[in-house]
C-alpha cells in the first residue's frame, strides 16, 4: 500500500508518519521522503498523488480548511486513489465555532467524494490544552470556562489508532476517540499550573453564548469511548522531561 499524509509535519503527522511504512508526506517544499503540492492552490497535486492507494488527510488550518480539502478530494478523484482517511473533531457539528463548521464542511466533502472514505474524530490534544493554558496564564491568572469539562488525548494514542485504520478496509465514521479522564477544566489548569511551576490562580468565568454552552453540555466529549491512555499528568511530565 502506498499512502500519502497531508499535514505530515504537524502535531499528528509527525507522530503518524513513523508508524506507516514508507509514507509518503505532502508538502510544499521539497525534502526527503516528501512529494511536492499545494492544498491551497492545487498546485503540483495531481501528480502528487500518481499511484497513491491511501491518502490520510491531517492538514489543517482555521480559514480555507474545507477549500483545501476540496482540492485535494477533487485531485484523489482523478487520479484513482483507493481511500481518503481524514481526522476530526468531537463534537465538531455541535459546537457552532467557526473552525468547526470548516471541518464538518471538510467531512462533508470527504463523504461525498464517491471515493472509499474513514473519518476519525478525535478530542482535543493534550498540546492544545498546554498551549491555551501557557497563552492565558501571560495576563497573570488562569482564566477557565466555568463548568467546562475537556478529555484530553495524546496525539500518540490518535496517531495509533489512525495507523490502524490505514491498514484496514474503510470504515466510513470510525468510532471516535478520547482522552483516558474526562476532567473538569479548572482541575486541569491547576494540574498544568503545578506542573510547569506557574503560579496563577485559576479564574473561573461564566461566559455566554452557543459556543460556551456547547462545551459546557459536553458536546466535544466521548466519554463512552475513552480509549485513550497517556493522561494529562503523564503528557506533561513527558514535556517537562524533554525540556531536562
Amino acid at each position: 500500500m502506498t499512502v500519502l499524509v497531508t499535514g505530515g509535519t504537524g502535531t499528528l503527522g509527525r507522530a503518524l508518519v513513523p508508524l506507516l511504512d514508507e509514507p509518503r508526506v505532502l508538502s510544499r517544499r521539497e525534502g526527503p521522503g516528501r512529494v511536492v503540492g499545494d492544498l491551497e492552490t492545487g498546485e503540483g497535486l495531481d501528480a502528487a498523488l500518481a499511484g497513491i492507494d491511501t491518502v490520510v488527510h491531517l492538514a489543517s488550518r482555521p480559514k480555507g480548511d474545507a477549500s483545501g480539502t476540496a482540492r485535494l478530494v477533487d485531485a484523489a478523484r482523478r487520479t484513482g486513489v483507493g481511500q481518503l482517511v481524514h481526522i476530526s473533531i468531537v463534537g465538531a457539528d455541535r459546537i457552532p465555532l467557526p473552525y468547526y463548521r470548516e471541518k464538518v464542511c471538510s467531512e462533508q466533502l470527504v463523504e461525498g467524494s464517491g471515493l472509499p472514505w474513514t473519518i476519525l474524530r478525535a478530542t482535543q490534544f493534550h498540546d492544545l490544552l498546554a498551549m491555551l493554558f501557557a497563552a492565558t496564564a501571560r495576563v497573570g491568572v488562569l482564566p477557565v470556562l466555568a463548568g467546562a469539562s475537556f478529555q484530553p488525548i495524546a496525539v500518540s494514542d490518535v496517531a495509533a489508532r489512525l495507523a490502524a485504520l490505514v491498514g484496514a478496509p474503510p470504515a466510513g465514521r470510525a468510532p471516535d476517540i478520547g482522552g483516558p479522564e474526562v476532567r473538569a477544566m479548572d482541575d486541569l489548569a491547576r494540574t498544568w499550573a503545578r506542573a510547569t511551576g506557574r503560579r496563577r490562580p485559576v479564574l473561573p468565568l461564566r461566559v455566554p453564548g452557543a459556543i460556551a454552552r456547547g462545551f459546557r453540555d459536553g458536546a466535544h466529549l466521548t466519554p463512552e469511548h475513552a480509549e485513550g491512555v497517556v493522561t494529562f499528568e503523564q503528557y506533561l511530565a513527558a514535556q517537562a522531561g524533554a525540556r531536562t
